[in-house]
């Protein structure tokens, strides 16, 4: 039977919240970063909204906190924050709409420009083993604070989909992807059937344009972002 992709981005699409940026506040917390982090975090998800933001900034800044510490330290705070921030946040809509792929036999992957770190895991709580997210550089299980390869950000995703492609053994017969963001813009304009989950502004109005499905899906809490 003829199998199809459904591809799925992480923050604001699945999860009510971007995960990056609730990390952040929770390393905060725990005192593993400065309160700096957030003022500069902040100044750089406002250029994300409007599609300006300069990735490998944004990674450099964010990363810096693990550089030096080990895997075995960090993991446990990562199982904490998933289980106690991301978990709730996950939009009941999001599982359904997994739930009815996986129902229909369809591939599901994960394309996201947070760190593996986080994304994995992230996936693994909502059932989904494929994923792309940005590789986050460890040596002997001590994270460098950098990134390898090709990050998984606007066209970065695109590239890094197709690399994905090349290595699996099939041949699909379409493609769904699911975003809220102008920043995927080029994913959604490769599959066969877009979808815009709760668009930021002007992916809503090109979503509009282009007569894509719009999906509005609710949380029935407000999430600290």
């Amino acid at each position: 039977m003829p199998t199809y992709l459904a591809i799925f981005d992480l923050d604001e699409t699945l999860i009510a919240a971007d995960s990056a940026s609730l990390w952040n506040k929770f390393i905060v917390a725990k005192g593993l970063a400065p309160l700096s982090l957030l003022t500069q975090e902040h100044a750089m998800m406002t250029a994300y909204s409007k599609g300006t933001l300069d990735m490998d900034s944004y990674m450099t800044a964010t990363l810096a906190p693990l550089k030096g510490k080990s895997h075995h330290k960090i993991q446990p705070l990562i199982d904490e924050f998933i289980t106690d921030i991301i978990t709730p946040a996950i939009y009941q809509q999001a599982l359904e709409r997994i739930e009815w792929h996986r129902k229909r036999g369809d591939h599901i992957l994960i394309i996201s420009a947070t760190g593996e770190h986080l994304v994995k895991p992230i996936a693994a709580v909502l059932g989904v083993k494929n994923v792309i997210a940005i590789h986050v550089e460890q040596h002997n299980g001590i994270y460098t604070g950098a990134t390898t390869g090709i990050l998984s950000f606007k066209e970065g995703k695109v590239e890094r989909l197709k690399i994905w492609l090349q290595q699996q053994n099939h041949n699909y017969k379409g493609s769904y992807g699911y975003s809220d963001s102008i920043n995927d813009l080029p994913l959604l304009n490769l599959v066969n059937k877009p979808f815009a989950v709760n668009p930021d502004p002007t992916l809503a109005m090109h979503a509009q344009m282009k007569e894509w499905t719009i999906m509005n899906w609710r949380h029935e809490n407000n999430i600290l972002r």
